[in-house]
């Protein structure tokens, strides 16, 4: 059976002190034993992930998290790893005793809020602790979504379901398109899908298979072909498709097969713009010639795997990089959730496409080099403008194309001889 991929999820985090009731109510909205229930705090250490569908909503992914306010040294390391949650957090189930709210379910609270990451305050072990009505007054002017329940009578669960489906961010129930978008119903796009070390044995990657997907779902035409075959396939076409989308490694060859009048993307930049900005990524982009000699590079890529002689984050980037800076360059990586706390020492950051992550961790991510003033961008992007082929991947895309025009004619940057 194939599931829908956590990327794609809403990501659910219940987070409180330690308990009251957190791994219970996980259990009870998913109505299986997930987390281990006892009377000792402290009891869940490392996040706890479900992945369920939460009908009529759809996929979701349910975090349960240590105590926010676990003691110690190990305390410590817990409460750090919750924090991690946070950057993938879509929606927070802020968890208490009653209305027995203080410093830390406010302190949470400030949190989502200033993340504009919408809350539900869950009212656990209502059958022992009824909240007074001034202490439900208190929390109502917070604005805050509300609902009392009882983990162990199996009480208000289904309350905290339709809550949860009535605050379910907007971004998730209309979420951008891949590019359907881009390929009128009825209209053909070639996909080009090299074959190599890196493709998964008996099966395409997660973008490709996504993207046809919804073109598909679109009643849009969809031709899926090899490099090496696609100008075969451009000559048999009695009209030029609407669009070619490359893998990113493939974009030279490619985009000298692909005539001019014929649009082309990657993979990867529709994945910058379904997973993050890409008008912010454009900008990023551009900060690439202004890298010089001992810069410090940050590489970041959502999923672990098994890296190859010719990987494409840690060797074919860096490659490129250092051909068209001519700068010797210091590169960092970061895989999966990890981030590094201080980015200020950067000079650029280089995100993969984030399929394998969700929407909230990358703009949390591009929130938090916007904070620094680091500029971020993604791998086809930055692939794209090391080859000299960036405004032709833009074309698609009007308003990123202006951002790079608008640079160009300000002087600060100097356009590349056209491909």
């Amino acid at each position: 059976m194939q599931k829908t991929p956590r990327g794609m999820r809403l990501h659910i985090g219940i987070f409180g002190r330690r308990n009251v009731g957190k791994s219970s109510i996980l259990n009870k909205l998913t109505k299986q034993d997930i987390s281990i229930v006892s009377e000792t705090a402290g009891t869940t250490t490392d996040p706890v992930e479900k992945a369920m569908e939460l009908l009529p909503l759809g996929p979701v992914l349910f975090v349960d998290t240590a105590g926010i306010d676990d003691e110690g040294s190990l305390g410590e390391k817990r409460i750090e790893k919750t924090k991690k949650i946070f950057e993938r957090t879509d929606l927070a189930l802020i968890v208490s005793e009653g209305a027995e709210w203080n410093s830390f379910e406010l302190n949470l609270y400030e949190e989502f809020k200033t993340r504009k990451i919408p809350v539900i305050a869950v009212l656990n072990k209502f059958d022992i602790k009824k909240p007074e009505e001034s202490d439900l007054s208190k929390l109502k002017e917070f604005g805050i979504e509300l609902v009392c329940v009882s983990a162990k009578e199996n009480i208000g669960i289904e309350e905290l379901k339709q809550s949860i489906i009535k605050s379910a961010p907007e971004e998730f129930l209309n979420p951008p398109a891949i590019a359907s978008d881009l390929i009128p119903a009825g209209e053909l796009a070639i996909l080009v899908v090299p074959i190599d070390l890196e493709a998964p044995k008996g099966r395409l990657i997660l973008p490709q298979v996504q993207t046809i997907r919804e073109l598909l779902d679109n009643d849009s035409m969809v031709m899926v072909v090899k490099e090496r075959e696609l100008k075969a396939a451009l000559d048999r076409q009695k009209q030029p498709p609407a669009l070619v989308i490359t893998d990113s490694q493939a974009f030279l060859k490619v985009a000298a097969d692909v005539p001019k009048n014929i649009k082309l993307t990657s993979f990867s930049i529709l994945f910058a713009r379904l997973k993050g900005e890409l008008s912010e990524f454009v900008r990023g982009t551009l900060a690439i010639d202004k890298l010089k000699a001992g810069d410090k590079v940050l590489i970041c890529e959502s999923c672990a795997h098994h890296n190859i002689g010719d990987d494409i984050g840690r060797v074919k980037i860096p490659r490129w990089l250092t051909q068209y800076t001519g700068a010797k360059l210091e590169f960092v990586f970061y895989t999966g959730h990890d981030f590094p706390e201080n980015i200020s020492d950067y000079k650029l950051i280089i995100h993969c496409g984030a399929c394998m992550t969700n929407r909230r961790e990358i703009l949390s991510r591009i929130s938090k080099a916007n904070a620094a003033g680091v500029p971020i961008t993604n791998y086809g992007l930055t692939i794209a403008y090391s080859l000299g082929i960036f405004e032709r991947a833009l074309e698609p895309f009007p308003m990123a194309k202006l951002i790079y025009e608008e640079a160009v004619l300000s002087n600060n940057i100097i356009k590349p001889d056209e491909f």
